[in-house]
């Protein structure tokens, strides 16, 4: 699955080459697979933006997904997400559910077709807004965890990357309809995550529009990257329905973003406001909530201090749940997160305004640094 980028990890590791591939220097915690610390991500970052795009391209082409967004000056735009990908004859879109045949764009992830699995999901469970959200207080009924196989990132330390072994042969899907018909009476809430829905958007929303018409709450998880027309409806689609929309911000600075996701993060934070704009329509229970993955190494107290200041400067009230690491994909060589790391976190993000902060998945903590 790997291949060749742990060969060359291992080559080096063999070597003693333990250092930093642009200042030497040995860092712990580190990526051996990136081989950047994150001062240098932060003061060299073109060099650290090079090294880092030949890391997630190869990554890629391990799956057979394209290995940077594809840019045709020729080709046919697809508009659903942040990538804006334009997509020549017999090409696939980044996220590798859209094509070009026969001069025609074709679509995984419409209302007919959504490349998806599904599952009943005993209330509570371990939902990024447990703490906040009603479906946490609903014993007897479940979630209807509808996990989306695409996304429009690349994190190297993906903690669903599964999902990119799931075979997309053309008759693939299950439709809008038939997913709502899998609610029953006990289905209280149903949530979209991955992968991410931004990549099949059509689909997700023509299903938690039958989901809710039924009195299902819905709710999102996803990184913010989809179109902000769509990023709209959804958030709509929650306000309606009693659900919220959790937004997973992965950095604020967009250089160390691009290094360890692959992509920009300019459209989650616009589509993060977009949608924080509309937190005070329902006071009682939270429409937008944010979170953020406590990478060791490179997610420190000081980036979540300017997401929070980020959050903090849009609505102070809104709740943010700081995420314990465990290792994974192409950073298998990180610690989990130290409980002195999510304690600084935490500090950090009070510090810069916000009123309700919380540390998740505690036993996953460790005291590895």
């Amino acid at each position: 699955m790997i291949g060749k980028l742990f060969l060359e990890r291992e080559a080096r590791l063999s070597r003693g080459d333990r250092g930093c591939r642009i200042c030497g220097v040995p860092s712990h915690p580190m990526s051996e697979t990136l081989g950047l610390c994150l001062n240098c991500i932060r003061t060299h970052p073109n060099e650290a933006l090079r090294l880092g795009q030949s890391v997630h391209a190869e990554s890629r082409q391990a799956f057979d997904l394209p290995p940077a967004t594809p840019q045709e000056t020729d080709g046919l735009q697809c508009v659903l997400c942040s990538r804006q990908c334009r997509i020549t004859e017999g090409k696939r879109g980044y996220c590798g559910l859209r094509t070009v045949c026969d001069g025609r764009l074709i679509h995984l992830g419409t209302a007919r077709r959504g490349v998806l699995q599904w599952y009943r999901d005993p209330l509570p469970t371990n939902c990024v807004a447990d703490w906040v959200c009603r479906g946490s207080r609903q014993l007897g009924y479940h979630n209807l965890a509808v996990f989306y196989a695409s996304c429009t990132l690349n994190c190297l330390f993906c903690q669903n990357w599964h999902f990119r072994e799931v075979s997309v042969p053309p008759s693939a899907g299950i439709s809008a309809e038939q997913l709502a018909d899998a609610a029953d009476p006990s289905t209280f809430c149903a949530c979209f995550f991955g992968g991410d829905p931004a990549s099949q958007m059509p689909h997700a929303l023509a299903a938690g529009q039958r989901l809710a018409a039924k009195g299902v709450t819905v709710c999102w998880e996803t990184a913010g990257t989809s179109h902000p027309k769509l990023l709209d409806r959804a958030v709509e689609l929650s306000l309606a329905s009693g659900g919220c929309i959790k937004f997973d911000l992965k950095a604020y600075d967009e250089v160390l973003h691009l290094i360890l996701t692959g992509g920009s993060n300019r459209q989650t934070l616009d589509n993060f406001a977009r949608a924080a704009r509309r937190f005070e329509e329902r006071p009682d229970a939270p429409l937008v909530l944010a979170s953020t993955l406590l990478v060791p190494g490179y997610v420190d107290a000081e980036e979540v201090g300017q997401i929070a200041r980020f959050i903090a400067n849009l609505n102070r009230r809104i709740p943010y749940a700081l995420l314990a690491f465990a290792p994974h994909f192409y950073m298998p060589d990180l610690p989990r997160t130290s409980t002195r790391h999510a304690l600084e976190a935490e500090r950090a993000a009070r510090i810069a305004g916000l009123l309700d902060v919380r540390i998740a998945n505690r036993h996953l903590l460790s005291e590895d640094y």
